[in-house]
């Protein structure tokens, strides 16, 4: 066959794409079907480990999901080193350019480096975990995936923030221990401080017996004195991630009681003075 004046054997050509084109066909096929296979493998794995060893389930998680994408990469890598194969690519110099790429990352991908070694110490140290609720590089939320590269934080409106692990130079993680509930409630002037102290302690025994606490609640007393209320605090040990909604359970019920006991929680007034009210008070 020739085509603008060059001849081609068309049964050659076929005779050496077609093989070509069946390898990478087998390659892709081979790659869809072991990575699912593989990670579904890998996390029934982890699990067994962390409930034979006594993991804690945000550790179970956090090790499932970096041995997968560990996992992810060196197939990743694999195929691509075999697809290079398959079209006749010598890959004998690159693998022997190796430590001269190995030295170009060392200085030109200085970053990338950071943000491995950073993860490893993360993960070594157990700084963070899944689920922990934790601030990490400016942003706080609930951590999702610890990686390699990057650590993934969902923040509490519903945004994943992508946080590279150089970037974290300081862990705040909330999700170690009791966490605190606290409760400030202002009273007027004119109302008893005792009585107003008693009526919320009475609120603060009903909630001792609310299994989401671990320690209280008690009403400590006065804790500052405002140009127009009397602010008095409940304080209390909840379960982790509990807090917030133990605060509002007991503001409403606080509200509550202090409605029945008579007791006012101030609030700010307004009084409007017309021009001709103003002429007949200056009278």
């Amino acid at each position: 066959m020739e085509i603008f004046g060059v001849e081609f054997n068309l049964s050659e050509i076929v005779s050496q794409i077609v093989p070509v084109l069946l390898q990478v066909i087998l390659l892709l096929i081979a790659f869809a079907v072991l990575k699912p296979v593989g990670s579904k493998a890998i996390t029934k794995t982890i699990e067994a480990m962390g409930a034979k060893k006594g993991l804690s389930p945000g550790r179970t998680k956090t090790l499932e999901k970096l041995s997968v994408n560990v996992f992810s990469y060196t197939l990743l890598f694999i195929l691509i080193i075999m697809l290079l194969g398959a079209v006749n690519i010598n890959i004998g110099p690159l693998l022997a350019g190796a430590g001269i790429i190995g030295l170009a990352v060392a200085f030109g991908a200085q970053n990338l480096v950071a943000d491995i070694v950073t993860g490893f110490f993360l993960l070594l140290e157990r700084q963070v975990e899944v689920d922990d609720y934790v601030t990490v590089g400016g942003y706080g939320g609930i951590v999702e995936e610890v990686g390699i590269r990057t650590t993934k934080v969902r923040g509490f409106d519903g945004t994943l923030h992508f946080v590279p692990n150089r970037l974290i130079e300081g862990v705040s993680n909330h999700s170690r221990g009791n966490m605190r509930a606290l409760v400030d409630i202002g009273i007027s002037y004119d109302d008893n401080i005792d009585e107003a102290m008693k009526v919320l302690q009475e609120v603060a025994d009903r909630f001792k017996e609310d299994e989401r606490f671990k320690e209280g609640p008690d009403v400590l007393g006065v804790q500052s004195i405002g140009s127009s209320d009397i602010v008095l605090r409940i304080l209390g040990q909840t379960e982790n991630m509990e807090q917030w909604a133990v605060e509002r359970d007991m503001r409403k019920a606080i509200k509550e009681a202090l409605d029945e006991a008579g007791i006012d929680i101030p609030f700010p007034h307004q009084v409007n003075l017309y021009k001709e009210q103003e002429k007949e008070a200056v009278q």
